[in-house]
């Protein structure tokens, strides 16, 4: 392989929410480029339909065939539960998505609740996962205008806020099922006293063994670039998670 060539990774979220998948992938993948696309003006993807959806995902990923990618990541639980399928079948490369991780959480025992936008929540998807990795006592909840809130409160996001629109219940453990909860998942944690889980990652592992883990080294740094949606914003909020990891921003 030539030295001075990343493979490139395109994610695609419709706003912040991926940020933090990123930001993993990002650090197993030092010899990665990413593009991270986002669509954070149409935020939340959660309350609209399947067509909707595909039309949505068809448009960016019209574009992001065009970087000719080694892989692309819906970095976006509803895309995943929506979309995956049609997108897997017209674009040729590899495309990955992420799922809510019942399956450690529903292993605890006692009541496992998943958390979800609308459209996560209803998707045939996320029902199948239920039944293949839950238990009688998994329970899925939509949360309509949680990711909603955290997209546009990021900055200062409120405890107070983020326990409004949470569904008041006991838990013994609770599963994000949309990458935005992952910005309040100590608050989460807090508020039902349990164990949370995420599916960050299982998906960035997934992405490590699809396309393999290279110990070339290239002679230029790693590019990671933002495309689509508020393109500050977003790379703002992945410099912060880069310096709270104490790894340099300058990328």
């Amino acid at each position: 392989m030539d030295k001075n060539i990343n493979r490139s990774v395109c994610f695609f979220d419709s706003g912040i929410g991926g940020l933090s998948l990123l930001y993993e992938c990002v650090r197993r993948l030092p010899c990665v480029d990413f593009t991270y696309f986002a669509d954070n003006y149409r935020v939340p993807y959660g309350a609209l339909t399947k067509a909707e959806l595909i039309n949505i995902a068809d448009e960016k990923f019209s574009e992001i065939s065009k970087l000719e990618p080694v892989a692309a990541v819906l970095a976006c639980n509803t895309l995943t539960a929506q979309c995956i399928d049609y997108l897997r079948l017209k674009y040729s490369f590899e495309i990955i998505g992420i799922q809510p991780a019942i399956k450690p959480a529903a292993a605890l025992g006692g009541k496992c609740v998943v958390l979800a936008t609308p459209s996560t929540a209803g998707s045939e998807s996320l029902k199948s996962l239920v039944e293949k990795y839950g238990s009688e006592n998994t329970e899925v909840i939509a949360c309509p205008d949680l990711a909603y809130y955290i997209e546009n409160n990021i900055n200062e996001l409120n405890s107070d806020g983020v326990k409004r629109l949470l569904p008041d219940l006991k838990a013994d453990s609770v599963v994000l099922g949309c990458t935005h909860y992952v910005f309040a998942e100590e608050i989460i944690k807090d508020f039902y006293n349990c164990p949370v889980f995420d599916g960050i990652e299982g998906t960035a592992a997934h992405l490590c063994e699809k396309i393999g883990i290279f110990d070339h080294r290239c002679e230029r740094i790693q590019k990671i670039s933002f495309s689509g949606g508020d393109t500050v914003k977003n790379r703002l909020i992945f410099n912060k998670l880069l310096m709270q990891s104490g790894v340099n921003s300058q990328k």
